[in-house]
């Protein structure tokens, strides 16, 4: 079986086996995490799958009031901890914005670990703000500098498409894109229609695009002449999606969508070859076909069509074929008694 959780709202998604525990949609279950168990949100509640999935790590059950309790607090030193290291970031005149904190107080090397993840454009001195921030919470302080596809995965938001950030919700690792694969994709290279929140490239550009280099490998190219059950035509552009090929004809001028394979020509010459059409006839050997031991036996003057003609043929002609006619009866009735 396998269950759900989220430490936000709308946030990551972390799988987890649930165990011998049954917790419902909105219970708050405790997780294991390098810091010790952390309290979390049950989203998806324990399900059965049909493959088997080993390795996740194991529920350790549902929280109590004290884990609750500790979470709160938790949370508002969280919150207290922004406000503070803002603060003091504006007044050390830094080139550095906040993007996330996390309270640890469950390490057994230390009793209370505050970490700040920060942008910036570049290196930061940011030793005199590490001891005025430990001062200012008293706890030890570590300052972790992200990039810009972390800073979205840490702060979450909404994408182009509407929905929440991909980064935010369900990818694990970032995979590396290119602006090349908008080109396969016939994407339009303008950098605020396929930069996503992060301002990179968008991670999604990578989720089509394998279909796109099939696709591209097999349908015939813009500019081709094809031929297409509504007529010849030029190909003017593709559908991916649909798998389709967008055909001007030569006869009306008018655009059609045709299917790939009514346009590619290994399927046309497959079809157009009666030997290996499913639905063709067999083929039957014609009925005047005469047999193999009849022109063993034949002269060539009854091979000829004077000979075959019974008009033309004289009574000596007769005479002379009637033994090899009762031979050839002989010869087929061979292992018949005699009468």
């Amino acid at each position: 079986m396998v269950m759900a959780v989220s430490f936000e709202r709308y946030g990551r998604l972390y799988y987890l086996d649930p165990g011998p525990h049954r917790p419902r949609v909105g219970d708050k279950v405790l997780v294991p995490t390098d810091d010790g168990p952390e309290v979390a949100e049950c989203v998806w509640a324990p399900q059965y799958v049909t493959e088997e999935i080993g390795g996740l790590p194991l529920c350790e059950g549902v929280a109590t009031a004290a884990d609750l309790d500790r979470d709160e607090q938790n949370r508002q030193r969280r919150a207290d901890a922004r406000v503070i290291a803002k603060r003091l970031i504006r007044q050390h005149g830094l080139p550095m914005k906040v993007v996330g904190i996390d309270f640890v107080d469950r390490r057994a090397d230390v009793d209370q670990l505050v970490i700040v993840y920060f942008s910036a454009p570049h290196r930061v001195d940011f030793r005199e703000l590490v001891r005025d921030l430990a001062r200012g919470l008293r706890a030890r302080i570590e300052l972790r500098q992200v990039g810009a596809r972390d800073e979205a995965r840490l702060q979450g938001g909404i994408g182009p498409c509407g929905r929440d950030l991909c980064c935010a919700t369900f990818l694990k690792d970032f995979e590396p894109v290119s602006v090349r694969m908008a080109k396969d994709q016939d994407l339009p290279l303008n950098p605020l229609k396929i930069s996503g929140a992060c301002g990179r490239l968008m991670c999604c550009l990578k989720y089509e695009h394998p279909l796109y280099q099939e696709f591209n490998a097999k349908a015939p190219a813009t500019g081709t002449q094809v031929e297409t059950p509504a007529g010849d035509g030029v190909v003017v552009g593709h559908n991916v999606p649909s798998d389709t090929v967008v055909v001007r004809l030569a006869a009306s001028g008018r655009r059609c969508a045709c299917s790939r394979a009514d346009v590619c020509s290994p399927r046309q010459q497959y079809e157009a070859s009666s030997t290996t059409t499913p639905d063709a006839p067999p083929i039957e050997p014609p009925m005047d076909v005469v047999p193999a031991e009849s022109l063993e036996t034949a002269t060539p003057e009854a091979a000829s069509p004077e000979a075959a003609s019974p008009e033309k043929e004289s009574p000596e002609e007769r005479r002379r074929r009637k033994p090899r006619r009762r031979r050839r009866l002989h010869h087929d009735d061979e292992g018949d008694t005699p009468q």
